[in-house]
């Protein structure tokens, strides 16, 4: 009974992804456009561990890589070519969504959390990950709690939605504290490790990916402290609710096989290059939830 169960799901599933494929190939302007040009193209972070970044090889790997992947077999399908080109084109905090909306580039392959505002730019995928942000510093810092940062000096990446985050809980305790910005994850990570900065505010996941291929992982350590979480999922282009239904079906899948949960434990908790580090991140019980009910909501 249980096997015909799940049968019925999976069947229920493909049903369900073939008629999200057919909706986008009838109606996708991102379709038409990939189909005249000959290519689909995504913007990756070169920083983002383990979401998307520079493997040793100096190719771009990661998470959401490997979902854009399933992107682009989706494509495939829809637009019903065997080959498709696909182009990588690096982006940073400041130009992903221009580069976007310009069409530069088709899908965001990074760590971009979904947020009411950005909702007015671009669309945002059923969630990837579901995040906190944290305080990272250095493990010989006498800092153990946020009021501890009074009268130092903190980066945030450039570009990075905790900048507002952060500047609320530094403005709420009436912390006499200077911000400054670094252009990348890997510049805010070098400035705290130089002395710079006295810590770091960013999501946990991109703090404990960086931390764990520093040249020495022991000299950093998080802050107890979390905050609200945050969503993250895979930009398209807003005008395009049709090739948005195309990606969710594309990440849906995965998540309905099983397969999301194995890619998972590949890149969360299992030695990922280019060290072989592992980050040590079991799921957490609010990722399950959106990988057992997908959703691009902004709420638990």
């Amino acid at each position: 009974m249980i096997r015909r169960y799940s049968l019925t799901l999976a069947i229920a599933a493909l049903s369900l992804a073939l008629l999200d494929v057919r909706a986008a190939q009838a109606a996708s302007q991102t379709l038409d456009k990939i189909k005249e040009v000959g290519k689909i193209t995504f913007g990756y972070r070169e920083a983002s561990i383990p979401f998307a970044y520079l493997g040793a090889d100096q190719k771009p790997t990661g998470l959401s890589l490997e979902l854009c992947s399933a992107v682009a077999d989706k494509v495939k399908v829809a637009l019903q070519r065997l080959e498709l080109e696909i182009e990588y084109v690096p982006v940073n905090a400041s130009n992903r969504i221009p580069l976007l909306q310009n069409s530069t580039i088709d899908v965001e392959c990074g760590s971009t959390t979904n947020t009411a505002e950005r909702q007015k730019q671009v669309s945002f995928s059923i969630a990837t990950y579901v995040a906190s942000p944290r305080w990272l510093v250095s493990a010989s810092s006498r800092v153990t709690e946020p009021k501890g940062l009074d009268g130092q000096t903190v980066v945030i990446t450039q570009g990075s939605l905790n900048f507002g985050v952060a500047k609320k809980i530094l403005d709420d305790q009436k912390l006499n504290v200077t911000i400054v910005q670094a252009k990348d994850h890997a510049e805010s990570l070098l400035m705290l490790g130089t002395g710079r900065a006295a810590a770091w505010f960013e999501d946990d996941i991109l703090v404990a990916g960086l931390v764990a291929n520093a040249s020495d992982p022991k000299a950093f350590r998080m802050l107890a402290a979390t905050y609200a979480p945050s969503y993250y999922g895979l930009m398209t282009r807003r005008e395009d609710p049709e090739f948005k239904a195309l990606v969710d079906a594309a990440i849906r899948e995965k998540m309905a096989s099983g397969e999301f949960d194995r890619l998972y434990v590949k890149w969360f908790e299992s030695p990922i290059p280019p060290k072989g580090r592992n980050l040590q991140l079991p799921m957490s019980e609010a990722m399950k939830g959106r990988v057992a009910s997908p959703s691009d909501a902004l709420a638990p």
